[in-house]
């Protein structure tokens, strides 16, 4: 039996001699969606719909600054292989962390010579780490094979968080702060993280919530929104937390069943099998399921919530049990 060949889009395409500055453009756009070289004018990305459109967009750049583009789907038959393209990825991804690494340690070191941090010091490093934790993020989205470079970033962000975090006697304020009636704002076509979020704002913390759901790209908070599962959020992927996660950790959620129900989410969104409950499959296909059913971010929501509202009354009575 032939073994099975992952299909790759390619990017084939030719710049004219002028303008410089369109190399250099189309170099960085391309860097910016993870295409790999594997050829001069030859650039690979797996085959997917968010792919395909990411090199269409660059070939349409390509076109207007006077060059000629193609974006082919192929099977590798000679020469390179899967495996040695794969590697490919995993090295630019291991390049792009292994900076975000040297940064983060620099960020470490320069809080490290301080003998005590005050709050001005603690908000100037928790800037830094954001900054930080969105390179992550983005760096993430285009890690498409699991470069080991990820880990030392994460526990360096990890270290990092415990530096920023006020002393303990700055949290002595009781029960954690709730919200009401605010209106929370994520990118559209929800998927896993984003409806459990939505359905944990809405259960736990804000119980008169309105979502807005909007384009991943340049949209500007009004007075007053939060955003989560989204660029420049005020609640997002925290190291190698899931959004999910970094609500329970913030708002200090605690209901029994909720932990092993982070698990598995974490484990269907991040795709790093971290947990390993036996759940997360028969969950994961769930919610694609119930995604190709319903288009609309609203019905998956409602979906979502039944779903989620059911797991977590299960694990509960099971005591969370693995």
């Amino acid at each position: 039996m032939t073994p099975s060949r992952t299909r790759w889009l390619l990017l084939i395409h030719q710049l004219p001699r002028e303008p410089a500055y369109l190399r250099v453009k189309i170099g960085r756009r391309l860097a910016q969606v993870g295409a790999v070289a594997l050829k001069g004018s030859v650039y690979a990305l797996p085959s997917t719909d968010a792919a395909m459109e990411d090199l269409q967009w660059v070939r349409q750049e390509i076109l207007e600054g006077g060059g000629d583009a193609t974006v082919a789907e192929a099977v590798l038959v000679e020469g390179l292989t899967d495996a040695e393209v794969e590697a490919k990825f995993r090295e630019a991804a291991d390049t792009g962390y292994a900076a975000l690494a040297k940064k983060a340690r620099e960020v470490s070191a320069a809080a490290s010579r301080r003998k005590s941090l005050g709050v001005d010091e603690r908000a100037s490093l928790t800037a830094e780490l954001g900054r930080l934790e969105r390179g992550l993020e983005e760096l993430t989205e285009t890690d498409f094979f699991h470069a080991p470079g990820r880990a030392a970033v994460v526990a360096l962000l990890d270290g990092l968080r415990a530096k920023a975090a006020p002393p303990r006697e700055e949290h002595r304020a009781g029960k954690p702060h709730r919200l009401t009636g605010r209106t929370w704002v994520t990118r559209t076509g929800i998927h896993v993280d984003r409806i459990a979020s939505a359905w944990l704002i809405r259960r736990s913390i804000d119980p008169r919530a309105v979502f807005k759901f909007v384009p991943a790209k340049g949209y500007l908070p009004r007075k007053g929104e939060l955003r989560f599962d989204m660029f420049e959020a005020e609640y997002s992927h925290q190291g190698d937390r899931c959004t999910f996660e970094t609500l329970i950790a913030r708002f200090a959620l605690a209901e029994p069943g909720l932990r092993a129900l982070a698990e598995v989410i974490h484990d269907i969104d991040l795709k790093d099998s971290k947990f390993g409950r036996p759940e997360t499959a028969g969950v994961a296909a769930a919610v694609a399921g119930l995604c190709r059913e319903a288009r609309d971010d609203e019905e998956r929501l409602r979906r979502g919530s039944q779903l989620f509202e059911g797991l977590l009354a299960d694990f509960a009575v099971r005591r969370e049990a693995p």
